[in-house]
């Protein structure tokens, strides 16, 4: 599942200095219109997610943050549409080109049970059922069909089926997956 929703940072949505990480929503790409308007690409699979949202929290390449306060949005297209509190202007506008738009954590889009976000799995440990270190997961490669785990193995890349069957707990919380491989997977 995507939110882009990947950790970017500490600073809560509200603009506070909390110390708690960003998930990143859209990018900011070009201006639009003399009002100050601005497009972003969406990083997310909920668009709908900046429905009632007043704050993000712009995040520079050099990874400096600002609390931005949205006015208005909408969608166009495959697009988001932001107008900010003031930066009513192209001029104004064009310095938050670039950005990466990101909210605190604790708001991202809850998933229903069983379902997780690509970042929440990254850096989880995973274990056979019978208590043999794998090692982490690095990458998350979706195929179409059932995503696949890149395991950085002690020897070597394990791919490994996100298939019910093979994942037989997923605890975000101990950042543990253990897996009960079918005879074959894990072998050369």
């Amino acid at each position: 599942m995507s939110e882009a929703e990947h950790s970017r940072g500490d600073t809560a949505a509200d603009g506070s200095a909390e110390n708690v990480a960003l998930i990143a929503v859209a990018r900011l790409v070009k201006t639009r219109g003399l009002r100050g308007e601005v497009v972003a690409d969406l990083l997310t699979d909920f668009p709908e997610r900046f429905d009632g949202l007043e704050y993000v929290i712009g995040v520079r390449a050099n990874g400096n943050r600002e609390s931005l306060r949205i006015e208005e949005h909408w969608l166009q297209g495959q697009r988001l549409v932001l107008k900010f509190s003031g930066y009513d202007s192209i001029d104004s506008a064009k310095g938050l080109i670039g950005l990466e738009l990101a909210v605190s954590e604790a708001e991202r889009v809850p998933l229903p049970e069983n379902q997780f976000y690509t970042w929440e799995l990254i850096g989880c440990r995973v274990e056979t059922v019978s208590g043999e270190d794998l090692g982490a997961v690095r990458d998350v490669t979706a195929t179409g069909s059932v995503e696949i785990l890149v395991i950085e193995g002690h020897e070597r890349e394990l791919l490994v089926p996100m298939a019910e069957d093979i994942c037989i707990e997923i605890d975000i919380a101990r950042k543990l997956i253990r897996v009960d491989p079918p005879e074959g997977l894990l072998e050369f």
